[in-house]
């Protein structure tokens, strides 16, 4: 039987160009490679499963490429780019400073940056989770960073960039990774379910992107969870049960409820939610982000801020025109206090219980 590879790793990026969502980043990157003018040392920092890692070792691997494309591409045959994708490359050294972040790790580091690179022009040294290192590390670190050999580059990678002594960010190129948008991960899930001949609705991929909450990696393992669950037939109910997410449905008939100033199918709708397990934080939450896309759709042109599929949208802009901005805001400002509220509050039930009880006067809600 063929072992089983996760997604993040058999579609993880292998060149600048396959990199999701941080063109700007790349774009600057290859630049660099192709102006000869790369620097000592570079912080990647970011959320998680943004691409960090897996752009310091494209960088790290582009670089000792022996015959880069004119685009500034690694060229993947080489005899450097074929031990770097065997991990059998002896001038790419990744650390992970999380579980290495003695001083000794440091000092072994320091030690084999003395040692020049072999048959490629650098050494390169990946350090992942750079936060981690002690504080004795970073002093070991410290003047090798700061002097290093022509040959040796860091590549430091972390997700808490404040936690980073100010004396090594002086000393790095700073390169900032942001979230990937809703649209870039529908865009890469859509690659990689027609490649493995996977079934999908574009509404479930947009729940996973949106639940990735800007991560590629988590996205990609929601991903593979659902493929699994759905036996390769990724669909909207599958997803949002299997992920435990409200469905859209819910939010739609209980704005319709306070428009129609209905509170007893309100309280009753809401009493299906909580028995279905859902938490009265996550109601209140779901709520404010429905209510949120209903006042952005009372514009065409913040219309571009939803994330969302465009069946999805229209269903939005429908609702959108039952209510003047006026009460969106007002219900809006309502559940916003009561979301924050909620915590502290004792009997939780009873507290969004009343919430549903103001909005669905919706004539009240607009006078207070």
């Amino acid at each position: 039987m063929e072992n089983f590879i996760v997604s993040a790793r058999k579609y993880r990026p292998q060149t600048f160009d396959s990199v999701v969502g941080q063109s700007a980043i790349t774009t600057t990157l290859k630049n660099s490679i192709l102006k000869d003018q790369i620097g000592q040392a570079f912080l990647f920092c970011g959320p998680r499963g943004v691409g960090k890692t897996t752009c310091a070792r494209i960088f790290a691997k582009t670089i000792n490429c022996t015959n880069r494309t004119p685009e500034g591409e690694a060229c993947n045959e080489c005899e450097s780019c074929r031990s770097f994708a065997a991990s059998a490359s002896f001038n790419i050294f990744e650390l992970d400073a999380a579980s290495n972040n003695g001083v000794d790790h440091i000092r072994t580091l320091v030690d084999q940056v003395k040692v020049p690179p072999s048959g490629v022009q650098y050494k390169v040294y990946i350090i992942d989770e750079v936060h981690m290192l002690s504080q004795s590390a970073f002093n070991a670190f410290l003047k090798t960073l700061e002097e290093p050999p022509a040959y040796a580059k860091f590549i430091l990678a972390t997700t808490e960039k404040h936690k980073i002594l100010p004396t090594i960010l002086s000393r790095c190129q700073i390169f900032d990774f942001k979230r990937i948008g809703v649209k870039d991960i529908i865009s890469h899930l859509e690659g990689i379910a027609q490649k493995e001949n996977i079934k999908y609705e574009l509404d479930a991929l947009n729940i996973i992107a949106q639940k990735a909450d800007g991560g590629l990696r988590d996205a990609l393992s929601m991903f593979d969870q659902m493929v699994s669950f759905s036996d390769g037939n990724l669909t909207y109910n599958n997803v949002i049960e299997n992920l435990n997410i409200l469905d859209y449905d819910y939010f739609f008939q209980m704005v319709d409820f306070f428009i129609n100033n209905n509170m007893a199918d309100a309280l009753l709708l809401y009493n299906t939610i909580t028995e279905k397990g859902f938490e009265g934080s996550n109601f209140l939450a779901g709520l404010n982000d429905h209510l949120r896309n209903l006042s952005i759709c009372k514009n065409s042109k913040t219309l571009p801020l939803l994330s969302l599929s465009d069946n999805i949208k229209q269903k939005y802009q429908e609702q959108a025109e039952k209510f003047t901005a006026k009460q969106l805001v007002d219900l809006l400002t309502l559940f916003t206090q009561y979301e924050y509220q909620y915590k502290n509050i004792p009997n939780k039930r009873l507290h969004v219980e009343v919430a549903l009880m103001r909005a669905c006067n919706i004539n009240k809600v607009r006078q207070s």
